[in-house]
Order: C-alpha cells, then sequence, then structure tokens
C-alpha cells in the first residue's frame, strides 16, 4: 500500500461542508490516511488508542515553541503534569462552582423568547466569561481574548509561522501583564490560579514566565474554543431530540452522561498532533521516525467497530471508551472544569427554557480546526425564572 493508496484530503470541498461525515466516509475505507497538511491521520478507534497508550513511540512533542505540559513526554512531561493537576481537583472545582453557576443562570436568564443565534447569544461568552472567572481575570480582557481567539483560529487555520508566532505573542503579552500586576500587588493579589502559578515550583526551581504563559495558553484555547463548541452541539443536539431534552429538563443528574455521548456523537475538539520516535507499523502500514501524526477524534469517537452506530445515543454502553478527553498520560488534565462548566450551562439553558427547537434557518458548521457550529440560530420558549 502506497501514500498515494492512502491520499485523503481533509480539506476538499466535502469536508468543509461537514466534518463529520467527511470523516467517517474516510475512516471506513481505512483508518489511516495521509495528507500534506496532516501528516498520517489516524481514524479508526483502535489506531487512536494504541498512539495514546504508547507515548514513547508516538510523542507529544511536535512544537518548536513551548508545550507545557501538553507538548512533552515523560519524565518531564510528569513533573509539569503534576502541577497542573492540582488545579483541577475536586476542591478547586468546588470552590468555583458557585462563581460559574452565577455566569451560567445570567446569561440564559438573558436569553429571550423567539430566535436566538446561541453561539453569540450564550456559548461564545459563557467560555469566555467563565475562563476568566476561572483564571481570575477582569472584564477587561473579555473583547481583546474574544478578538484573540478567532485570530488563533484563522491562524492555525492558515498554517503560516508567522500568523501563529503572532497569536502567540499577544497572548504572552495579556498573560504577561496579569503576572506583572500581581508581582506588583505582592501580598494583596488576588488568591486566584494566575496568581498561584507564580508560586509553583518544578524541580526545585519557579516557573518561567514563557512556561506559565504556555500553561496558561493550553488552558485558553481549550476553554474558549471547546466549550463554545460543546454548548452549541449539546443545544443543537437537544433541539432535535426533544424527549431527551424534556428528560434532562425534569431531571438534571442524567446530564453529565447525556453531555458526554452527544460530545462523542460530535466532537467538539477535531484533533492532536503527534510525532513517530521511531519506525512502528499502524493498520498494515510501515511509519518511519520522525513522521508527522495526527489523531482524529471526531471520527474515533464513531467507530463502528466500537460504537455500533455511531449515531446511536447509548451514554451507558459508550462511556467507557468514549475518548472525548483523550485516555493514557495524557488525558485531558482540564476535564473537571469542562464538565462543571458544561453541566451548568446546559443545566441552565434547561431551566430557563420551556422548550428549545430547531430554526427554520439552517445552523453553519464550524470548518476545520474549528468544531460544532459558527452560527446556530434556535427557537427558544422561556420559562418563568427558576429562581
Amino acid at each position: 500500500m502506497t501514500r498515494t493508496d492512502l491520499h485523503w484530503d481533509p480539506a476538499s470541498p466535502a469536508a468543509q461542508q461537514d466534518q463529520i461525515a467527511a470523516y467517517d466516509a474516510q475512516r471506513r475505507r481505512c483508518p489511516l490516511a495521509h495528507s500534506e497538511p496532516l501528516g498520517w491521520s489516524l481514524l479508526g478507534h483502535a489506531e487512536v488508542m494504541r498512539a495514546l497508550l504508547d507515548h514513547a513511540t508516538f510523542s507529544n512533542a511536535v512544537s518548536a515553541h513551548p508545550a507545557v505540559p501538553n507538548g512533552m513526554d515523560p519524565p518531564e512531561h510528569t513533573r509539569f503534569r503534576a502541577v497542573v493537576d492540582r488545579y483541577f481537583g475536586a476542591e478547586a472545582m468546588a470552590a468555583f462552582e458557585p462563581a460559574c453557576r452565577r455566569i451560567a443562570d445570567t446569561l440564559a436568564g438573558r436569553l429571550a423568547d423567539g430566535e436566538v443565534e446561541l453561539m453569540a447569544g450564550l456559548a461564545d461568552d459563557f467560555a469566555l466569561e467563565a475562563q476568566c472567572a476561572f483564571m481570575g481575570w477582569p472584564e477587561s480582557l473579555h473583547e481583546p481574548l474574544r478578538q484573540w481567539t478567532r485570530r488563533n483560529a484563522e491562524a492555525t487555520r492558515s498554517r503560516h509561522p508567522e500568523a501563529t508566532a503572532g497569536v502567540a505573542q499577544l497572548f504572552a503579552g495579556y498573560v504577561g501583564a496579569e503576572l506583572d500586576a500581581r508581582r506588583a500587588a505582592g501580598r494583596a493579589a488576588p488568591d486566584d490560579p494566575t496568581t498561584r502559578l507564580l508560586a509553583e515550583r518544578v524541580d526545585g526551581r519557579p516557573l518561567g514566565d514563557a512556561e506559565i504563559v504556555s500553561i496558561v495558553r493550553n488552558w485558553t484555547v481549550g476553554e474558549l474554543g471547546t466549550i463554545a463548541a460543546s454548548i452549541g452541539i449539546v443545544a443543537h443536539y437537544l433541539a432535535a431530540h426533544p424527549p431527551l431534552q424534556e428528560a434532562l429538563r425534569a431531571d438534571p443528574s442524567g446530564l453529565p452522561a447525556a453531555i458526554d455521548e452527544i460530545l462523542r456523537i460530535q466532537a467538539p475538539l477535531i484533533a492532536n498532533r503527534r510525532v513517530t520516535t521511531r519506525p512502528v507499523e499502524v493498520a498494515g502500514q510501515r511509519l518511519g521516525a520522525g513522521e508527522r501524526v495526527t489523531l482524529i477524534w471526531a471520527s474515533a469517537n464513531r467507530d463502528e467497530a466500537v460504537f455500533g452506530d455511531p449515531d446511536a445515543f447509548d451514554p451507558e454502553r459508550n462511556a467507557a471508551q468514549n475518548l472525548l478527553y483523550g485516555a493514557g498520560i495524557h488525558v485531558c488534565p482540564g476535564a473537571p472544569l469542562a464538565r462543571l462548566e458544561l453541566r451548568l450551562v446546559v443545566e441552565a439553558l434547561l431551566a430557563r427554557t420551556r422548550a428549545i427547537r430547531p430554526s427554520d434557518r439552517p445552523p453553519v458548521l464550524a470548518v476545520y480546526p474549528s468544531s460544532g457550529f459558527a452560527t446556530l440560530p434556535l427557537r427558544i420558549e422561556t420559562a418563568a425564572d427558576p429562581g
């Protein structure tokens, strides 16, 4: 089998029109494919799991710039991951929950009867405000970060090193200003994750500003883009499935499992990168050392060999194999925060509405590297204030 046989175009018109359908079609042809922009794409669940669990062969050190800890391998990854995990423990999530709930309730309470554009009307604002609240950042950063998120997606899509370097430098400026303000405040600095990162130590030394910026950028990119996409995906699914919507409105305890399963069906994060450290055989194809590899979550989580009908909603059956937050040593450290935020915002949306229905106007799907919806018109019938 040659590269020509395995060639696919992830930027084709079909893929731009409907990424999920394009990935399904390619996976059914072959769980491995090659393209210039993505290198070797792993589309099958087994192939992705192979890469996740064999981190010695499939390295995360893919970037020329610092990527802490997601762009590291053990033992370096282990040391930094121990620092990051502390920010997403049960105690930290319990402390953040009241503020996050207030944001969700406030934004959901602003929705009015009739047609709403859910991405601009709820999803984007919630992701932005929740992330700033979690980090302890001021409201004055809301609009700059909103614009930065768009520029970052455009730069990633362009694949121009100058563009990606430019947005990275811009973000470093935002975080650097917050770090400087906390240093200047001394003991009067707020007790928030941004301040606490200044006191962290690895190998007996403080974290450098570049390392803190890298950690925070990883959190922020994941939160702003992926949380907003997740809200849109879940709202769209519930609008299309009224019985499930009504069941969850009546009993929100089912939300965590339902949200995870909906996001298995339509991934909020399309892909992550790896690079091979040594020759390896995948799906019958020999890959050499130094090959670029892309893990296509949006395909692996719909693999018929594991999930049967990929569109069948079955949280109990599918939970154990769901790769929504990855697996192995690089499983998403922010999963507890993401699950908390999504539970609270969907719960608020259901509490503030009697019905969420599709609009007569179709949504516009996002294109790679984004997922979910660029615009999502829905019809909302509001409920009385639950408070």
